[in-house]
């Protein structure tokens, strides 16, 4: 038997008023705050796939350090799931027998920190090295969606939380250190086929219509 740490001594009180609010809610704010909880991880690969397309145009720096956003992602999403293994937090739906929005995931699906959260926070903080706007609108969907995982029960507050943290932090001690050292795989690859992911023609340029 796996023993497991039950967080609901940490903020359970908070989680429970929460999810009864979840019940009481109109049908289409549940629905639509599901749907977020579910999907809502694909609108930050769009905000992503912006940055890198306007990249092109500021230059071949610009474009590396934007391609750089998803393996930082990648890496946050490693280090929270390392996280998850370490503490091995039940599901708040395990440990209060409450009925969520989300169906409750099964024993060893652990916790503790929001994978979700720390993918939505992750790509935030990255993309303000990208762009500032487009960080900005990513800051605010990492904020929704880590109250929809609390939202349809999937976690307790201190698990967004903490996977808030974990993401913005990978973030922030990966790309500062990838964007200074950008200039060189930027230049080489610009003298390979790959030159097109990284700057556009100059043809392409002079015929846009902006």
């Amino acid at each position: 038997m796996i023993l497991a740490f039950d967080g609901s001594s940490v903020d359970g009180s908070a989680y429970t008023d929460m999810v009864h609010l979840a019940q009481e809610a109109p049908t289409w704010l549940d629905d639509s705050v599901s749907a977020w909880s579910t999907y809502g991880l694909a609108v930050f690969g769009m905000l992503m796939a912006i940055g890198w397309w306007r990249a092109r145009r500021v230059g071949a720096v610009a474009s590396v350090t934007a391609l750089a956003v998803p393996f930082v992602v990648v890496v946050a999403y490693g280090v929270d799931t390392a996280l998850k293994v370490l503490v091995r937090e039940d599901r708040p739906c395990q440990s209060l027998g409450v009925t969520t929005l989300e169906a409750c995931p099964a024993p060893g699906d652990w916790s503790f920190p929001s994978n979700h959260a720390a993918i939505a926070a992750a790509a935030a903080v990255a993309l303000l090295f990208v762009s500032r706007r487009l960080g900005a609108v990513a800051a605010v969907a990492a904020g929704a969606m880590a109250a929809a995982r609390v939202w349809v029960g999937a976690h307790y507050p201190h698990d967004v939380l903490a996977g808030v943290v974990v993401g913005a932090l990978v973030s922030l001690l990966a790309m500062p250190a990838l964007h200074r050292h950008a200039e060189m795989p930027a230049l080489r690859l610009t003298a390979t086929r790959l030159r097109p992911l990284l700057v556009v023609a100059v043809r392409d340029v002079v015929t846009s219509p902006n």
